[in-house]
């Protein structure tokens, strides 16, 4: 907005410009069940009809979205590699190995940890806990309902280390976008994160290790883990080598190569691997990289493993964003936001008290929007300017709004993930809660390591 003609709203003004929003919202998502992309797109028509009412121009109003957009270019192009990264993992037998590897070490004593590893891993690799869930996932809930593992505790260990991935992988949609919003680098980001992540997970990973020596006297159903692993012996070249371009993105990660980079020659080692170990032809391979991957095998849950990624999987995410960042950017310089910071967390003085409200905002925000998309997009916006204020890097806001969103939603059994959980694994969202260990465990990490004062960096120079 330029000075001569920003008016900044009132606290009333700002309230009821916001509230009526998030109703707008929780309205079009819960009665109307519309889609997620329309609610959003009337809701920024809301916000540029409040903001032309504080007599705002037009021009300033696109420019002050525009502005948004541009910020968020890097990671939209992020989003995309997204999909290019998923396909080519699969196509060169990188995503097959993992699951057979991890099939292969099975056993009841540590089905549990295994399991989580193997989800951990899996989501991960492809950034999505939903598409963990509902390939991995639903073979390991067979795998443990055979051998008698209560399948509550089995979907909770499965969404765990879904929900790893989902939170922690440089290709997740959620990990990206919480960057965004705070104008975080992405490294930075799961930098942060590793802080609480790594404690949390390590604890999860001894619990689950406990609780199976609970199930050692149980047999383990050798037949159907045969019939899997012969599948994608069958459909791929499988051997320890074909985990080279995960391994390639995970070290240019460590010495912090530009995401897009790292992602580009994570997905050139892996296409180049598909032509020469998995007989994949140059067509099918350059075609991979925006339709995705289609395998057909004579099984079906290894199908609906391996048929996924390309540009075009990730349009849903990358159409999502460009609305929301305008949406995001307009509250924030037409000043909504700011009226409401300085209005309702005027009273926060401490930065542990901060972080905690960052983090339960955001857990807050999943129950009454049900939606993690939203309450990370909100929460950034809401939250990042008295971050600054208290001179607390972005990263760890980035960081307290995926704990209380990202792993959070998956508890609540009205939110879509929730939902997508319970009807995939065939396990209720109430009966699976308690078993899902990471996703209680993180965010109560983050609050204590909040009140101890550790991880919260203070903000550098060139974030001010």
């Amino acid at each position: 907005m330029t000075e001569k003609t920003r008016s900044e709203p009132g606290v009333w003004h700002a309230l009821f410009t916001f509230t009526a929003m998030l109703l707008w919202i929780a309205y079009g998502l819960f009665v109307l069940e519309a889609g997620l992309h329309g609610v959003l797109l009337i809701a920024l028509v809301w916000v540029i009809a409040n903001s032309l009412w504080l007599g705002n121009r037009y021009a300033d109003i696109r420019t002050a979205m525009m502005n948004g957009m541009a910020r968020a270019m890097p990671a939209l192009f992020i989003f995309l590699l997204i999909g290019v990264v998923i396909a080519s993992f699969i196509l060169s037998g990188t995503v097959a190995t993992l699951v057979y590897y991890g099939l292969m070490f099975l056993d009841p004593v540590i089905f549990l940890p295994v399991g989580l590893i193997l989800c951990s891993l899996m989501s991960v690799a492809t950034g999505t806990s939903w598409g963990t869930a509902g390939t991995a996932g639903i073979v390991l809930i067979g795998v443990g309902g055979t051998m008698g593992i209560p399948l509550p505790l089995v979907a909770g260990m499965v969404i765990a280390g879904a929900s790893f991935g989902d939170k922690m992988s440089p290709v997740s949609d959620t990990t990206n976008l919480a960057a965004v919003v705070t104008d975080t680098d992405l490294y930075d980001h799961i930098k942060s994160m590793l802080v609480t992540t790594t404690p949390s997970y390590v604890l999860t990973l001894l619990l689950f290790s406990w609780i199976g020596w609970s199930y050692a006297d149980l047999s383990l159903p050798t037949h159907e883990i045969q019939q899997l692993m012969r599948v994608m012996d069958t459909a791929y070249q499988i051997n320890i080598f074909m985990l080279a371009p995960m391994l390639v993105l995970l070290v240019l990660a460590m010495q912090k190569v530009p995401a897009e980079a790292a992602m580009l020659i994570a997905s050139l080692v892996a296409l180049v691997m598909a032509l020469f170990f998995q007989g994949a032809s140059a067509t099918a391979v350059i075609s991979s990289v925006y339709d995705g991957v289609v395998v057909q095998t004579d099984n079906a849950t290894i199908d609906e493993l391996l048929s996924r990624g390309g540009i075009v999987s990730m349009a849903w995410t990358f159409t999502l964003t460009m609305i929301a960042i305008p949406l995001g950017s307009l509250l924030e310089q037409a000043g909504f936001l700011k009226v409401l910071v300085r209005s309702l967390l005027a009273s926060i003085k401490q930065r542990s008290s901060l972080v905690t409200s960052a983090i339960l905002s955001a857990g807050v925000s999943n129950l009454a929007l049900a939606e993690s998309y939203i309450s990370i997009i909100i929460n950034g916006q809401l939250f990042k300017n008295k971050f600054d204020e208290m001179d607390i890097d972005r990263s760890v806001l980035s960081r307290s709004v995926e704990e209380g969103s990202t792993l959070m939603t998956a508890l609540v059994p009205w939110s879509t993930t929730g939902v997508f959980y319970a009807a995939t694994l065939g396990v209720p969202t109430v009966d699976y809660a308690q078993w899902a260990l990471l996703n209680w465990i993180n965010p109560l990490m983050g609050i204590l390591f909040a009140w101890l004062g550790i991880g919260l960096f203070r903000a550098s120079p060139a974030s001010q």
